[in-house]
């Protein structure tokens, strides 16, 4: 039986061709990540993919850009180069691999299932479903059909949360994050927007959050704080009034980190472009899952009145490696 993990590692080793992508939903992202990925100009770390073709299924009126806004979009990609096609079916005999960028979270395992049953490696926006058990059966659908699987917020690759990453993270005693959360009554709170933020704190205080608890929430903020191993705490407030920006505060032995506001796309589609190149998710399945279950735990949290809840009980409740 075919490997089509071993065979896109083979296809796309070395660069040798470049590597055909489709989307699948007209949304901000689409267009931003065609101008990124269609540039003639690009530098070498976008290099090896450029967007080929997209689809657009019909969308949650609830949900959905204005008319407007659509058709801007739809200008942006074409001028990139992106033709629309008609069908799922169309886009995938074109492609080699598919982003996944229906704003909505709710029709994901439907887009994305025809993608993993063709083999091909797919990037799955932010919310990857409406609630954990929809992103779980995402997940667990990719593990059966053993095909790459990436889905980030932009705000995890921006400069100091990535050199906390990546070189401090092991001094980390404790971060405060904030960024907008505007709620959708169809999906898990902060999994709509709030998961920027959540991203965000993840990034710098790792795995291993144990219990979380919602410590305020009103029509305008969300405000919890979560208890990860050795008794280090994060703590994230969602904005609904007010000014809204994205940043945080990381707390160590020997220095204080602000980390800064949002850096724009780019360093997540140089991301994507690593991902479908290589094969391998630049964040692990495990990671992914627990940051979902921590907004659903924040969520159960709320609807109790501000109780912790246990991560690590949620996680195994799940199903999800603890």
């Amino acid at each position: 039986m075919a490997n089509p993990v071993s065979d896109w590692k083979l296809m796309s080793s070395g660069n040798k061709k470049e590597i055909k992508l489709g989307v699948i939903g007209l949304a901000v992202h689409s267009a931003a990540f065609s101008t990124f990925l269609n540039d003639k100009d690009k530098k070498d770390d976008l290099a090896g993919c450029r967007i080929e073709a997209l689809y657009h299924p019909p969308g949650n009126p609830d949900v959905e850009f204005t008319v407007k806004q659509l058709a801007d979009f739809k200008s942006t990609v074409e001028t990139a180069g992106v033709k629309i096609v008609s069908s799922v079916d169309e886009l995938l005999n074109m492609v080699d691999g598919v982003l996944i960028e229906t704003n909505d979270g709710r029709p994901h395992m439907e887009q994305v299932l025809p993608v993993l049953k063709a083999g091909k490696p797919v990037f799955v926006d932010k919310p990857v479903a409406e609630d954990l058990g929809g992103v779980i059966r995402i997940y667990n659908a990719a593990a059966e059909y053993n095909v790459p699987i990436f889905s980030s917020s932009s705000l995890r690759y921006g400069s100091r949360p990535q050199e906390i990453n990546k070189k401090k993270k092991n001094q980390v005693l404790g971060a405060d994050t904030y960024s907008p959360a505007s709620l959708e009554p169809s999906h898990t709170d902060l999994y709509w927007y709030g998961i920027h933020g959540v991203e965000m704190l993840y990034t710098v205080m790792g795995m291993g959050c144990q219990e979380v608890w919602q410590i305020g929430h009103s029509k305008g903020v969300d405000v919890l704080t979560g208890v990860w191993e050795n008794d280090r705490v994060g703590i994230f407030r969602g904005i609904r009034e007010g000014k809204k920006d994205y940043g945080g505060t990381v707390f160590m032995n020997d220095d204080i980190v602000e980390l800064g506001t949002f850096e724009g796309y780019r360093p997540l589609v140089v991301k994507i472009v690593e991902f479908f190149t290589t094969g391998q998710s630049p964040v692990s399945r495990d990671e992914t899952l627990e940051i979902y279950a921590f907004m659903t735990a924040a969520n159960i949290s709320k609807l109790k009145g501000g109780k912790r809840v246990s991560v690590t009980a949620l996680k195994k409740e799940f199903g999800i490696n603890v």
